[in-house]
């Protein structure tokens, strides 16, 4: 009997980052490499899904999660050298750790990119997201992102009303949207660490 293969897998993948200063566009495995599921991702409030990203303009699955979630607002974010003006100030300011007060929804129709995430422990997540992945990044999250080696990027971006891209650089610990993940997502001291040490 096979197991079960989540196809998400195809187009998101994660891993426990090393602490190397090199390039941030490379990987940065552990070694050993760590990977990490997507359902451990889940219980940090990151979802995700795979759509296909060559017919989103007619896609009916995407036409119910934007429904489902109320995600009104679109627009599309092209990130590369010959695309976006500033490029390397964007680069920067977008791999700053930072949180956002909404959820951070972006749906990956070209190219690729890396989306890293704080676990409860505080160490780095690294989520690389591929033509045909959408993940939604909780409010409150401390995150980062930025491209990989290979510079492209195409994302959908989605936004319940109208968007606010307001990025709080760590730390910024005071703002609602972070004690609520916190609340939501993050055990509570002496509580489930038997079911955190098995995860």
């Amino acid at each position: 009997m096979g197991s079960f293969k989540d196809d998400r897998e195809e187009v998101i993948q994660a891993w426990y980052m090393d602490d190397s200063d090199e390039d941030q566009r490379l990987p940065h495995h552990r070694n050993p490499k760590e990977f990490v599921s997507l359902d451990q991702l889940a219980k940090l409030g990151v979802i995700s899904w795979r759509l296909d990203a060559d017919k989103y303009e007619t896609d009916e699955e995407l036409k119910k999660i934007r429904e489902d979630r109320g995600y009104s607002y679109m627009d599309f974010c092209e990130v590369c050298p010959e695309k976006l003006p500033n490029y390397e100030e964007k680069i920067k300011n977008f791999f700053e750790e930072h949180l956002h007060t909404d959820e951070e929804i972006r749906y990956c129709v070209a190219g690729s990119g890396y989306f890293d995430v704080r676990d409860h422990n505080d160490s780095w997540i690294r989520v690389l997201v591929k033509k045909g992945g959408m993940i939604v990044l909780p409010a409150g999250i401390y995150h980062r992102f930025t491209l990989d080696s290979n510079n492209y990027i195409k994302a959908m971006r989605l936004f319940v009303g109208d968007p606010i891209w307001t990025p709080f650089n760590r730390p910024h610990d005071h703002l609602p949207a972070r004690k609520e993940y916190l609340e939501t997502f993050v055990p509570k001291e002496g509580a489930n660490h038997a079911v955190d040490a098995a995860a």
